[in-house]
């Protein structure tokens, strides 16, 4: 095992996250020195140092090998966990450790989840760097990485190939190493074009930060007790939904058609099957408000709705309506479009859309072999053939993640969780969509979940966010390690 290799690359990450804690302790100071200044001052220290002793300390090692490469992407997102939560922990306040950790996890993994019951009492160095956890962690911890290092170097390709999904790579007609650059560069651009969108709609610059932060990285924090609800405007409402749509598509897709001037691209299988999927979800949970007495006016029905649907679909946590004394029906049509979520190759999390579609047409497949037994049957993404080595790791992978779900709500009602938090936490924490349904729903947090609750729902936005099949590897590899 080449620890030097492993050390070195994340130390770099953690480097990162002291980086934005810096950035967040000088926002505390331009707020008057507020009481997160100390905390954040002390975690940068502390995580800097970490961050800083390999490079010192451990000779360079360019060969890393798919172990190792797991590893790092592993551990990246766990060390940033745990250093992450330092500034909460010790600000205090309604952060014990088990809060720390939540909050920590839930701002890396972009899902949006909280435990705090009022937001806009946190100091505002401190909602700076819950917005930035989501912006680290929505371009990715190991993306950060591989930014800064030398594309000469094999260990890139390699972690390039393990950190982006084989799903996101058809998007990109480009070679792997300019595939992390393209990504950064849709990323970074939806963060500067929220912020101006934001501005001039009304928000403060520090709100709009936060928010487009929040928005490029489909997280869902926000420096509001009441989300994006909580500004009163329907301009600010309108561009958040627009934005939210944006990032949860393909980032390839939507670099080709700036790059080539075209909206060529955008003419894909996949991102079409979401875009209907959004507007027939939007419309199902808009009428079954208004008749479900939710709502009065059927427009009102229709818009909320359709936010919601969106945020959801995205994974990001926003809200304008609290969803807590929804009907049964649309609670049950969000949660549905909630497993799917976006597309691959976005800032989303969830099964995807991609193998959604995959799965459909696998089923479609299998259907017409028995109608039809002599037919050649096949399963076609646009005028791309999938054999069936391609078909199969993605119908497993929705298998695996429906499992997860009912272990999850087991194990949730173990740990005192209530029916229906349970099944809609556990389908929120591993789609990464923040707020689920009922207490934990929209306007509520997770505060009032037992400390056992909150370690499992933190595990399933982890396994959400880095995704299934590299967990198992590393968990595969250990044991390997254990029988040698």
């Amino acid at each position: 095992m080449n620890l030097k290799a492993i050390s070195r690359n994340v130390g770099a990450a953690l480097l990162v996250s002291s980086l934005f804690m810096l950035l967040s302790a000088g926002v505390s100071l331009l707020d008057d020195r507020d009481s997160s200044f100390t905390p954040l001052l002390i975690s940068f220290f502390i995580t800097f140092i970490v961050g800083v002793f390999p490079f010192i300390f451990v000779r360079r090692a360019s060969h890393i090998s798919l172990k190792e490469g797991y590893l790092i992407i592993v551990l990246s997102w766990l060390l940033s966990f745990i250093f992450g939560m330092l500034p909460y922990a010790l600000w205090g306040g309604p952060f014990t450790l088990s809060n720390a950790w939540f909050e920590s996890v839930s701002g890396f993994t972009t899902s949006g989840a909280t435990i705090l019951a009022d937001i806009e009492a946190v100091p505002h160095g401190l909602l700076f760097w819950r917005a930035a956890t989501h912006f680290i962690g929505g371009l990715g911890v190991v993306v950060f990485l591989l930014l800064i290092i030398p594309n000469t170097s094999p260990m890139k390709l390699r972690l390039t190939n393990m950190e982006l999904s084989s799903l996101s790579k058809g998007g990109y007609s480009s070679n792997t190493n300019r595939t992390t650059y393209i990504f950064a560069y849709v990323y970074i651009g939806i963060a500067v074009i929220a912020f101006v969108a934001y501005v001039i709609a009304g928000m403060t610059p520090f709100d709009a930060v936060c928010h487009a932060f929040s928005v490029c990285a489909t997280g869902g924090f926000s420096t509001r007790n009441l989300s994006i609800g909580g500004f009163n405007s329907t301009a600010i409402e309108v561009i958040t939904l627009v934005l939210m749509i944006v990032a949860s598509c393909h980032f390839g897709l939507i670099y080709l058609s700036i790059v080539g001037r075209t909206l060529k691209p955008l003419n894909n299988p996949v991102l079409k099957f979401y875009l209907i999927s959004l507007a027939v979800i939007s419309l199902a949970v808009g009428i079954s408000l208004k008749v479900g007495g939710a709502e009065e006016s059927l427009g009102t029905a229709i818009w909320h709705g359709a936010f919601q649907t969106v945020c959801i679909a995205s994974t990001t946590g926003f809200a304008i309506v609290d969803n807590a004394s929804w009907p049964l029906l649309p609670s049950l049509f969000i949660m549905l479009i909630g497993v799917m979520c976006g597309c691959a190759g976005s800032t989303s999390g969830g099964v995807k859309a991609d193998r959604v579609l995959v799965f459909f047409k696998t089923v479609g497949r299998q259907i017409s072999r028995i109608l039809h037994p002599s037919s050649v049957n096949e399963v076609k993404i646009g005028k791309r053939v999938l054999r069936d080595e391609e078909v199969m790791p993605h119908v497993l992978y929705i298998g695996l993640y429906c499992i997860l779900i009912a272990v999850s709500v087991i194990l949730a009602k173990a740990a005192g969780v209530n029916d229906y938090s349970a099944f809609s936490g556990s389908v929120a924490s591993l789609g990464n969509l923040g707020p689920a349904i009922g207490e934990i729903g929209n306007f509520g947090n997770y505060s009032g979940l037992s400390d056992s609750a909150k370690f499992l729902f933190s595990f399933d936005m982890f396994l959400g966010r880095v995704e299934i099949y590299p967990v198992l590897a590393v968990v595969a590899m250990l044991f390997d390690d254990r029988k040698k």
